[in-house]
């Protein structure tokens, strides 16, 4: 059966669709429709907000729209760049912009107590609990006064010390020590426990990035301190504190959304339990944490990635198998991680490409992500059933309209910067959650690649992960579903100005029999909800 119906659809796809249907990993989920369609409900398009982006550099407008607030069930982090802009006037701006809390580094001083910062006896910090966050680099165990080089190049894990002895002199030099002087981070806010220091974020992001070894007989010490410093940290947070890293991840695709990736395993540092090897006793390894992985330890897991110039490069063609899409890449790493960890996802976003001399145009952080493509991202994403997103950027406070600099090096980065980019995300998370917002209320159903579509007029229903999308060139299309209530996003990415295209969607699951069309033009980012009828008496799926 699955034969015939493969053949019935391969010529309403076209001849690549033979070649695809080989390299698109788990095979798509392909339906035939028999008599005549039902009666369609329309969808009721979501708003747009009018306005004219920005074209000054090192600056962005935070009130291209009006209020609004990010569900309770999801998170999203400023750690991106500009928050002085606006911070004086209105310090809680960003929390309604749709972020809900905000990195250390980005906070403001009259936020947080330092030595040079000083506060004076009984003063709290403004921002809640939940409101704060914090990234861990590098720096902070590869610096003094720890000087732990293992935070820098994972391959000197069989030199790192879990727990100094008793009196050694060199005892800060230890993940124990490095983690425990975390819990003094509730000096910084003024509401220390009474009992115990323990810090007092929403959440904390490891981004040490030194999961890398070129000497593959390390893998064990790298995963035994990878278990040790999530299981210690955990001693000096908050109940509330939410910990996890930028890696390791169940799988990283690197934003290829390749087939092979959906059928992938875990990637090892995810998986590999502590063992004790001829010289981690001595170095302080306790032999609680034998048979405990990373995982055990992580609150959530950060599928996701930055993207490089390609993917924001609409001149070129993005549907190969190996080709670097935007929303392929958003959505497929979602839909791979999901599938190998049930723990809440929380992906990276940067509004500009990372660095790499491999990939044409990307040897600086120079270009922004187009308009659709911000504004998509601030969209699809939410529709995987993600947890989270922390909003990045390697600048931090900007200066308006200053004139380009001498260096070369230094042109197109931090204020040489048009930051309208950064208005189009917020625009999609006000279409998205000032109008959506009650169907994220944790009842919601995720349907992800069991989105059911047709681009022939309803003979055929396909079901496509991001891959298979992606490689048959068709329009991306995701719902969420909460009662009778269904909130669509679409989009033909890298479509051209003025190109229609049309497709159906349906729902016929849960008692509901819902068809609707979608005509889209250009690269829109399509937003629409709709209440969907009942089923006449319990009709059986076509």
């Amino acid at each position: 059966m699955k034969l015939l119906l493969i053949s019935l659809v391969a010529g309403t796809l076209g001849a690549g669709y033979w070649y695809n249907r080989y390299v698109s990993g788990p095979e798509p989920v392909v339906a035939v429709h028999q008599g005549a369609l039902p009666a369609q409900t329309a969808l009721t398009p979501t708003p747009r907000q009018a306005f004219t982006p920005t074209t000054r550099k090192g600056y962005w407008n935070p009130d291209v729209v009006g209020d609004f607030t990010l569900p309770s069930t999801k998170v999203i982090t400023f750690h991106g760049a500009g928050r002085n802009l606006h911070v004086d006037q209105d310090w809680s701006k960003l929390f309604r912009r749709g972020f809900s809390s905000v990195d250390k580094s980005r906070m403001s001083p009259d936020e947080f107590r330092s030595p040079w910062n000083q506060k004076p006896a009984g003063w709290t910090s403004r921002l809640k609990p939940s409101q704060r966050a914090l990234t861990i680099g590098q720096g902070y165990m590869a610096d003094p006064p720890f000087n732990i080089s293992w935070s820098r190049a994972g391959d000197n894990a069989p030199g790192t010390w879990y727990v100094r002895p008793w009196g050694d002199q060199e005892y800060k030099n230890s993940i124990s020590w490095a983690m425990q002087e975390l819990s003094g981070e509730c000096e910084n806010f003024g509401d220390c426990p009474p009992d115990k220091r323990l810090a007092t974020y929403g959440q904390i992001y490891f981004d040490i990035e030194n999961e890398g070894l070129s000497n593959p007989l390390n893998r064990q010490e790298q995963a035994n301190l990878y278990v040790f410093m999530m299981k210690t940290i955990r001693q000096w947070i908050s109940p509330y504190t939410l910990v996890g890293s930028i890696a390791p991840v169940p799988h990283n695709s690197f934003g290829y959304s390749r087939a092979r990736d959906y059928t992938a395993g875990h990637d090892w540092l995810w998986s590999m339990p502590a063992k004790q090897t001829d010289i981690s006793k001595q170095r302080g390894m306790p032999d609680d944490i034998v048979g405990k992985s990373y995982a055990d330890f992580a609150d959530f897991q950060m599928p996701g990635t930055y993207y490089l110039f390609p993917e924001f490069d609409y001149s070129i063609t993005h549907n190969d198998d190996g080709s670097r899409h935007w929303l392929a890449a958003l959505l497929g790493e979602q839909e791979v991680n999901m599938k190998l960890s049930p723990k809440k996802r929380i992906a990276w976003q940067w509004l500009f490409n990372t660095q790499s001399s491999d990939f044409p145009n990307s040897e600086k952080a120079k270009n922004a992500a187009p308009p659709a493509v911000a504004e998509g991202m601030a969209v699809f994403y939410w529709f995987t059933g993600a947890y989270g997103v922390l909003f990045w950027d390697d600048a931090n406070e900007l200066k308006p309209d200053q004139p380009t600099p001498q260096d070369v090096n230094q042109q197109g980065l931090g204020n040489d910067r048009v930051y309208a980019c950064y208005e189009h995300y917020i625009h999609g998370l006000w279409r998205l959650f000032k109008h959506h917002g009650d169907l994220f209320n944790g009842q919601e159903k995720y349907l992800n690649e069991q989105t059911e579509c047709s681009v022939d007029g309803g003979k055929t229903w396909l079901k496509y992960n991001a891959n298979q999308l992606k490689t048959n060139n068709l329009p991306f299309v995701r719902a969420i579903v909460n009662g009778n209530q269904i909130l669509v996003s679409a989009t033909q990415p890298y479509g051209k100005t003025g190109e229609k295209k049309q497709i159906m969607l349906r729902y016929i699951e849960d008692g509901y029999q819902f068809y609707t069309t979608i005509n889209l033009t250009g690269d829109e980012i399509y937003l629409g909800r709709a209440t969907m009828p009942k089923a006449a008496g319990a009709r059986k799926k076509a």
